[in-house]
């Protein structure tokens, strides 16, 4: 070969090295999604076993919590099932196939990847991982020498940073509706406006300085196209979707090739909705249900005949699988810090440490400590909120951000949470310890930077007394 017909082979910089160490030991050493939940629930058996809890005790409060989740779960079921759904539409899979053809290297392939599935994760985590989940599987036809693994953490990247502080946090969602709203909780917070929640300029400097600095990392640290590990390497072949559902067979079959009941039903939900954000009033709305209703509805309208949509629907539910068996792992989990008292003793230690200057950084230590074994945006939420919201009352710190803080803060551990990564990796193949090791590294920078800004934003909030009644 010729001197310049050569490849150019980049000098491999410090953070390439530091994403491929990480990669590495996380292909290694990081356990299965399910494997990590049991050793959730163990350690926290074993601390509820210290503080004095007989092991009768601690059974009889994993058993009685275990379907406690249940209605969550479904949801979070239908956020992966109405994603899919949505993400799979032919017009929103010519949007895909359009969004492809922009990157041509491989370190652009995955700073793209990542800054599309982030954007996306604004609208819905749910719909970020599919939407990020069948882009990221073209860009790796089209785009040759891009590493699996690095991709695939860019695609989970808006569930581990910026997804709590879009229209999709569960705990705003939860604080602005005030039939939602837990009467205990109630009465120490009042209704918190999504105006002073998600809509505030200290949100806007969290979401676009996060979104800056994900896709830094995923631009400095994917390897060259020499140094790469590819989906072919890994032995993942993404096939072409046949999109063509036939035609009517029988007379039986002709209503399920016509969009004649689809258009009743997508009729039917949008007067729904139409009464729905009129009597509730525009944002407040938009709780987990409406989200998910929103969503089958768009889908039904994009697939246009049922037999498109039962065929989008039939392949999004297996993606569920880990969502349903694991979630009453970490209900179970839920129950052994309730009963055992540890969930109080942690968030009495933090709140007695705290000052009105530093409880949105204290606070954002617990909720981050938490996410590890209680991977629940809004379950957690109402287990921390009674804490959180009663020590900004007593500090006069913003109550508004304090939701905030729980938001930025709760995403940290999802970066290494495997429960979170179950629907996309279902969708491309991948292992949880594929996407283990860069994602480890998005939380090495991630943790310092979020931290100091829900201290330094929080400074820029006066205390306003809540509204009750």
């Amino acid at each position: 070969m010729s001197q310049e017909n050569r490849p150019i082979q980049e000098e491999e910089g410090a953070m390439q090295r530091m994403g491929a160490s990480l990669a590495n030991w996380a292909e290694k050493w990081f356990p299965d999604a399910y494997v990590f939940a049991a050793i959730a629930v163990l350690v926290v058996v074993i601390a509820a076993l210290a503080m004095g809890r007989t092991p009768a005790q601690v059974s009889v409060d994993f058993g009685k919590s275990f379907w406690n989740l249940i209605p969550f779960t479904m949801q979070m079921a239908f956020v992966v099932i109405g994603g899919y759904i949505v993400a799979v539409s032919p017009p929103v899979r010519k949007i895909i196939m359009w969004l492809a053809q922009f990157p041509k290297t491989p370190k652009v392939a995955v700073a793209y990847v990542a800054f599309v599935a982030m954007i996306a994760s604004l609208l819905s985590w749910g719909f970020s991982l599919i939407f990020a989940g069948i882009l990221m599987r073209e860009v790796s036809k089209r785009v040759a020498g891009v590493d699996y693994r690095a991709m695939g953490a860019a695609g989970y990247l808006g569930l581990g940073s910026i997804w709590a502080l879009g229209l999709s946090s569960s705990a705003a969602l939860l604080m602005a509706t005030k039939g939602s709203i837990p009467p205990a909780l109630l009465k120490i917070s009042g209704v918190i406006a999504l105006a002073d929640t998600l809509f505030t300029w200290q949100n806007l400097v969290m979401i676009v300085v996060l979104l800056i600095l994900s896709v830094w990392i995923c631009y400095a640290s994917t390897p060259t196209a020499d140094k790469a590990k590819t989906v072919e390497m890994a032995g993942i072949t993404y096939k072409e979707e046949n999109e063509d559902i036939g035609t009517p067979q029988t007379p039986g079959e002709k209503l399920e090739f016509s969009p004649v009941l689809t258009l009743v039903i997508v009729a039917l939900g949008l007067v729904y909705l139409y009464d729905v954000f009129s009597t509730k009033g525009g944002l407040a709305a938009l709780d987990l249900n409406t989200y998910n209703f929103m969503f089958l509805i768009a889908g039904m309208l994009l697939h246009w005949t049922p037999r498109s949509f039962l065929r989008a629907a039939a392949k999004s539910v297996p993606m569920t699988g880990g969502v349903l068996l694991q979630f009453p792992l970490y209900a179970g989990i839920f129950g052994v810090l309730m009963g055992s008292g540890l969930n109080e003793v942690l968030a009495h230690f933090f709140v007695s440490i705290s000052t009105k200057e530093t409880l949105p950084l204290v606070g954002g230590i617990y909720s981050a400590i938490l996410g590890l074994f209680l991977p629940s945006g809004g379950g957690k939420w109402v287990v921390e909120a009674p804490y959180l919201l009663q020590a900004a009352n007593e500090l006069h710190v913003n109550l508004a951000w304090m939701v905030q803080v729980y938001n930025a803060a709760e995403a940290l551990p999802n970066f290494i949470n495997p429960f979170w990564m179950l629907p996309l990796m279902g969708l491309t193949g991948v292992k949880a310890r594929d996407l283990a090791g860069y994602s480890t590294l998005q939380l090495i920078f991630h943790t310092p930077v979020v931290l100091l800004l829900l201290w330094a934003l929080g400074l820029t909030l006066p205390y306003v007394p809540p509204v009750l009644g």
